[in-house]
C-alpha cells in the first residue's frame, strides 16, 4: 500500500477541517516496547483472578492507569472516552482524554450509518426483509465479504447487508446502506438524535459518501443509547447489538484475550485507516453484566500511528486494545446490575458440524 493520503482522507479532508476542533494536538509519545501476549503491561493493575475483590473506586484507578500505560507504549495521539456504572448504578466517567476531539472516525462510523438504516425502518420508510441487488459497478474492495465472491447478480435483504457491515466492516454494504438512506439524510437523522459532530461526507453522488467524523464523547452517547435503547426502538437496538456481540465479529483488539463467553458480553466496532499523520486505529463499544446490563463503554481514537501497513493484532495500538479490554472486562467482572432499566442477551454459541 503507498504511504500517502487516503483516499477517503484526502476527499473528505475539505468537509472536516471545518469541524475539527482548533485545540493543538500534544505531542505523541516515543513508542516503547510492546510486552509479550498474557504479560501484565501497567505495573500496579490488578491480576484478573482478583477482580472480584476489586471496588469500583480502586477499578476506574486502575483502568486509568492501564490506559496511559497502554497509550505511551503505543505512541501516536489518542483521543479516548470510558464511562462505567458502579455498584450503585452511577454512570461515571473513568477515562476522559482530549473527548470532544472531532476526529475521522473510518469504519466506526459504520455504526452510526446503521443506526440510520435502522432510524428510517423505525419510521416505516424501509424494512429489513426489503431486498436490493448486488451488481458488480457497487462492489468495493478492502474489508468485507462482498468482493470475494468474484461473480455477482444477487439478490440481498437490508437486515443481510446491515450484517455485514457491522459484523465483518463490509465496505460495499456501505454502499448498499447510501441507496436506501442518502448520504444527507444519514447527517439529518443524527442531526436530529441529538449529534452535534457525527457526520458522513457527502460526495457527488448523494447515494455515495466518506464515512466521516465523530468525537469519543458523542460515540460514548451512541453506544450508551444504544444499549439503553432509547436510541432506536428496542426491536431495532437488539438487531444491532446482536451482530455487534456476536463471537464471528472483530477479535484482534478488545476482545483478544477473552473466552467465547466472555467475548459474547462485548459489543464491538473497530474502524482502521490513515492519513497524511500516520496510521489510525479505533475501537469503541459496550461491554455488559452476566445479566445483560450495559456496564461500560469504551471509544479508543488512536491517530498519528507508525506501522501504516499492519492491520493485524500485532499493531502496537491493537495490542493496547487488547490489553485494556481484559483489564476493562475485569474490572465490571463484581458488579451486577439487578435494577437496570434495559438488558441484552444473545443466544449461547453452540457449534454445528452440517447436517
Amino acid at each position: 500500500m503507498a504511504k500517502q493520503l487516503s483516499r477517503r482522507a484526502a476527499i473528505g479532508i475539505g468537509a472536516a477541517t471545518a469541524a475539527l476542533v482548533a485545540a493543538p494536538r500534544s505531542a505523541s509519545a516515543a513508542p516503547g516496547a510492546d510486552p509479550a501476549p498474557g504479560v501484565d503491561p501497567a505495573p500496579g493493575v490488578a491480576d484478573p483472578a482478583a477482580g472480584a475483590g476489586v471496588g469500583t473506586g480502586s477499578a476506574s484507578s486502575l483502568i486509568r492507569h492501564a490506559y496511559q500505560h497502554r497509550k505511551a507504549a503505543a505512541g501516536g495521539v489518542w483521543h479516548s472516552h470510558v464511562a462505567m456504572l458502579d455498584s450503585a448504578g452511577a454512570l461515571g466517567v473513568v477515562v476522559d482524554d482530549d473527548a470532544d476531539r472531532v476526529t475521522h472516525g473510518y469504519s466506526v462510523q459504520k455504526l452510526a450509518v446503521a443506526v440510520a438504516v435502522m432510524d428510517k425502518i423505525d419510521r416505516g420508510e424501509l424494512r429489513l426483509d426489503q431486498r436490493l441487488d448486488l451488481t458488480a459497478d457497487i462492489i468495493l474492495g478492502g474489508s468485507g465479504i462482498y468482493f470475494l465472491q468474484t461473480v455477482w447478480g444477487d439478490e440481498v435483504t437490508v437486515a443481510n447487508f446491515l450484517t455485514a457491515l457491522l459484523l465483518v466492516s463490509d465496505n460495499t454494504a456501505v454502499r448498499m446502506c447510501g441507496r436506501v438512506v442518502p448520504a444527507l439524510e444519514i447527517n439529518q437523522i443524527l442531526a436530529a438524535k441529538g449529534f452535534a459532530h457525527t457526520r458522513v461526507e457527502p460526495v457527488a453522488n448523494p447515494n455515495r459518501f466518506f464515512l466521516g467524523v465523530t468525537t469519543p464523547r458523542e460515540t460514548h452517547d451512541l453506544l450508551w443509547r444504544l444499549a439503553n435503547k432509547t436510541l432506536l426502538s428496542t426491536r431495532s437496538c437488539n438487531f444491532l447489538l446482536g451482530i455487534l456481540r456476536w463471537i464471528n465479529g472483530y477479535h484482534d483488539g478488545i476482545r483478544r484475550d477473552m473466552s467465547s463467553a466472555e467475548r459474547s458480553r462485548v459489543a464491538t466496532k473497530y474502524g482502521a485507516d490513515y492519513d497524511s499523520r500516520g496510521a489510525a486505529r479505533h475501537e469503541v463499544g459496550i461491554m455488559f453484566d452476566p445479566t445483560g446490563a450495559p456496564t461500560l463503554t469504551y471509544a479508543f481514537f488512536a491517530d498519528s500511528l507508525g506501522d501504516l501497513d499492519n492491520y493485524g493484532g500485532t499493531h502496537p495500538a491493537v495490542r493496547a486494545h487488547a490489553s485494556l479490554g481484559r483489564t476493562m472486562f475485569d474490572a465490571i467482572a463484581p458488579i451486577t446490575h439487578r435494577t437496570a432499566r434495559s438488558r441484552h442477551s444473545i443466544p449461547q454459541f453452540r457449534p454445528v458440524n452440517g447436517g
